[in-house]
């Protein structure tokens, strides 16, 4: 009765489909409470259904199944097909190797696995490759082998895809199945050769010099075979294991290129043209079947076959730019192409064509062509223009005042998102190159007394950052108070609380700065009163009494600031801050020596540090950075922290603390007189008209900002495309470097390097076992081990034995086999060889080489 009445998978598919988004999740309820019931029916019909309709709710809803973990298992044990094929998928779907019952399937597989059933045998392999764990491999590998001799196809196929998860979990099932996994190359099966083929493209990608002795059966499948699945698989074989044997490049070119011309396959053409560009670089007839190929690609309607086509250009970019520069064209019409991959893709070709000749001009079009691309592309523009130009450490940069101002003009793009990578490169530029400070510091006022970029949240950050350069150059400022007045403006209270910091940090310098010059005036106004004191007196000797008289007369009617009857006065005089005339002298001389003190702090010169300058600091014994601090409450719980919002000042004369706060005043403000806030805001605005929006009459001035840099209605998408192809003709053809006028400022860098050291990933110790197992094998030296250590002649004529037999698949001459060579060289060692460093380490010694190899 329950079967009868039970709602099929179709019923809740239906069921789902009609809910809305309010009733889904009473509908969800309803149907998990149901099918909860039904599982537990001893009835395996109902069971069966049931899991069925969680396992669809799992991968559609993501529904929690792992509670019906055990009712998957007794679906599996029933006799019938429906309900075993029911069961598996769940399994394979829902378990894990933490999977508490995963243990209790180890009979019932190895059960289906011997079972004269093709289509049971295949459901408990597909399972047993997706949730093979250690246990469960080495105790059903023996089965899995058996099934690779079968003699129907379909399981063969099946059990050579297993043997992947095999060696993966359990690496001594090399020494059952690897044998038979290479005796399956030799076979005329296409699909079994496939598979085969298959599992060793993925196992070269782990450990590629295990699989080196196997080259010769990989370029007769490469040379014989048809199927073009099979060729491209051999392809990405010999991508891997080309670095490591150089000599294999001067056989597989000659096959590939015949695959090129022929093949009517453009997946299979594709793969040629990247295993080309990628390990056969040296062969230029190669090189340029391979152009002509990407051309057919680029010219092609299909988006698909365009973006191949620029991809096998970026990989050739950094070489071969010839290929680039061949295709300019194409590749800069593609950036107004709908496909946004297709303009990301033609994007990073137009930076590659930059150079130090051409990277002004390229930069000012890309960002006329960024005011009027949608948000996305404009930040990928201005992203590659930053990554581009500070490539090691702004090495194509020449002039570093227009990138300063460059830096200025992208903030200001509408749609800009990169604060921040602007932000790090004013601090870095400013910290590496003196020359541009000057310029650096005017583009960071423009940035500081624009009112519309505190209205982007996303360009804080790089207020920030002119905040710190203004207060950390400030010497270079023509007018400091305007920065003291640009930092101090109203409007910055919408900035957060970390950029405030900043602005408060940058006043303060900038102030310490004032101060500290007009003291260093007022010096040189007192020595030259002295001078011109001490020349009068020479001058009339005669006299001293009326000389002195002079003199003093003179001092005070004309340098003395103090004198009641001046009219000038020092904006940071003591007179200035109402001070009285018997503390003058005293007070000056002690804020003299603070002011000092504290520029002398600032004054220290800040340069770039090394990202790895951390790790080399030692920490102190006594320093424990990991201890708890739950008894800090106890040692200061005595103080009083300060409301929020409110300070104090102290007087230094009379004692008297007084505490101000934020709220209360801003009651009191409120509470006064609303004319004498009008008046007071009006002077204000008048004085820092500014950093004020223009209001209209009658109106109160709004809190939103206008957009920084409108783009122009005037402006045409093809005007910006015809102005890159104009580019590409004239300047992006001339790699020398141009005769500058002006010179390259100095940049400053670390003598370590600038990049983050690289740690190498150990290799895991099951990828060590597998590589070891399967090395042993192939060179056969598992049988022979115990006598090889007696008689070590006996191990070496059964490696030249290993050699002798791979000898007559190619050459006999050249033996492709290197990895039977007892001597294993380190593959980034031969790869050194044949980039170079530059001049000096091509000429070092081989011992040398040797050592750098075993370093890296």
């Amino acid at each position: 009765m329950d079967t009868l009445f039970q709602r099929g998978l179709d019923d809740i598919i239906k069921g789902v489909r009609h809910q809305q988004s309010s009733t889904e999740s009473i509908f969800m309820s309803r149907v998990i409470e149901e099918i909860r019931r039904e599982i537990k029916s001893t009835d395996l019909q109902t069971k069966s259904t049931a899991l069925q309709k969680l396992t669809y709710l799992n991968s559609i809803h993501f529904i929690d199944m792992s509670w019906a973990s055990f009712h998957a298992i007794e679906c599996i044990s029933s006799p019938a097909f429906s309900h075993k094929k029911i069961g598996y998928l769940a399994i394979s779907q829902s378990f894990s190797e933490s999977t508490p019952v995963i243990l209790l399937i180890s009979n019932q597989l190895r059960k289906d696995l011997k079972s004269g059933n093709e289509f049971e045998v295949s459901l408990a392999l597909d399972c047993l490759s997706r949730i093979g764990t250690v246990d469960l491999c080495r105790d059903l590998a023996s089965e899995v082998f058996i099934l690779m001799s079968s003699s129907k196809v379909f399981i063969r196929k099946k059990a050579i895809g297993v043997v992947l998860r095999l060696f993966e979990k359990y690496p001594d099932a090399v020494r059952v199945c690897f044998k038979k996994l290479v005796e399956s190359l030799e076979g005329s099966d296409s699909p079994i050769v496939s598979a085969v083929v298959g599992v060793f493209c993925e196992l070269s990608a782990k450990d590629p010099r295990s699989y080196l002795p196997l080259a010769p059966e990989f370029y007769r499948i490469l040379v014989d075979s048809k199927n073009n699945w099979v060729l491209i698989k051999v392809l990405k074989i010999f991508v891997k294991l080309a670095p490591l044997e150089p000599r294999l490049a001067k056989r597989l070119v000659e096959p590939i290129c015949d695959h090129m011309r022929k093949t009517g396959a453009k997946s299979l053409v594709f793969e040629c043209i990247r295993t080309v560009v990628t390990s056969f670089t040296e062969y230029e007839s190669a090189m340029k079947l391979a152009a002509e190929k990407i051309r057919e690609f680029l010219m092609e309607d299909d988006p698909n076959l365009k973006y191949l086509g620029l991809h096998a250009i970026s990989i050739m970019a950094p070489k071969h730019l010839w290929a680039v520069l061949e295709n300019k064209d194409v590749v800069i019409q593609s950036l107004s192409d709908e496909d946004p991959n297709i303009k990301l893709e033609s994007l990073r070709l137009v930076m590659a064509m930059a150079s130090e000749s051409n990277l002004m001009e390229t930069c000012r079009v890309l960002v006329n062509y960024a005011l009027k691309s949608d948000p996305d592309f404009c930040n990928e523009i201005l992203g590659s223009i930053l990554s581009t130009c500070c490539q090691n450490v702004y090495e194509v940069i020449i002039d570093f005042d227009w990138y300063v101002s460059l830096l200025g003009e992208m903030s200001r793009i509408p749609n800009c998102k990169k604060g921040e990578e602007i932000e790090n490169q004013l601090i870095d530029i400013g910290m590496r190159v003196k020359d541009v400070r000057p310029e650096l510091v005017r583009i960071a006022r423009d940035l500081l007394i624009d009112p519309a970029l505190l209205g982007n949240p996303f360009l804080h950050r790089l207020l920030s950052a002119a905040a710190w350069v203004c207060g950390e150059y400030v010497e270079f400022s023509r007018n400091p108070v305007e920065l003291m007045e640009a930092l101090l403006q109203p409007r910055t209270s919408l900035l957060p609380s970390s950029i405030r910091t900043v602005y408060m940090q940058s006043a303060f310098k900038i102030l310490i700065f004032c101060i500290h010059s007009y003291f260093l005036q007022k010096e040189d106004m007192t020595s030259e009163v002295s001078d011109l004191a001490s020349k009068r007196e020479c001058s009339e000797s005669s006299d001293l009494a009326t000389g002195k008289a002079l003199v003093q007369s003179d001092q005070d009617e004309g340098f003395n600031p103090r004198e009641s009857n001046q009219s000038y006065e020092y904006p940071f005089s003591c007179r200035y801050w109402g001070w009285t005339e018997a503390n003058l002298d005293r007070e000056e001389v002690i804020a003299s020596r603070v002011v000092e003190w504290v520029h002398d702090g600032f004054s220290e010169e800040l340069g770039p540090v090394s990202v790895t300058a951390q790790d080399r600091v030692p920490i102190p014994d006594e320093l424990v950075l990991k201890e708890n601090l739950t008894d800090l409450e106890a040692i200061c719980g005595g103080v009083e922290l300060p409301a929020p919002g409110s300070f104090s000042l102290t007087s230094p004369y009379y004692g008297e603390s007084a505490v101000f706060s934020v709220s209360n005043l801003q009651d009191e403000e409120d509470s006064e007189p609303s004319t004498e806030s009008t008046s007071l805001l009006t002077e204000h605005r008048k004085r820092h008209e500014l950093y004020y929006l223009p209001s209209e009459k009658n109106k109160i001035p709004a809190n939103d900002y206008p957009p920084a840099n409108d783009p122009s209605s005037s402006i045409n998408t093809n005007d910006a495309t015809e102005d890159l192809v104009k580019l590409a003709d004239q300047s992006l053809v001339s790699k020398r470097k141009p005769n500058h006028a002006k010179p390259r400022p100095v940049v400053v860098k670390l003598e370590e390097g600038e990049a983050a050291p690289v740690v190498s990933k150990k290799p895991e110790l099951k990828d060590d076992l597998l590589s070891g197992a399967i090395h042993d094998i192939l060179l056969g030296n598992e049988a022979k081990a115990a006598s090889s250590q007696s008689n070590p002649s006996d191990k070496s004529s059964s490696k030249r034995k290993g050699k002798a037999k791979h000898v007559d698949l190619l050459d006999s001459k050249e033996n492709l086999a290197v990895g039977e060579q007892p001597n294993h060289e380190n593959p980034s060692s031969r790869r050194s060889k044949h980039r170079g460093d530059g001049k000096q380490k091509s000429k070092k010694s081989k011992g040398k080489k040797n050592g750098d190899g075993r370093e890296r």
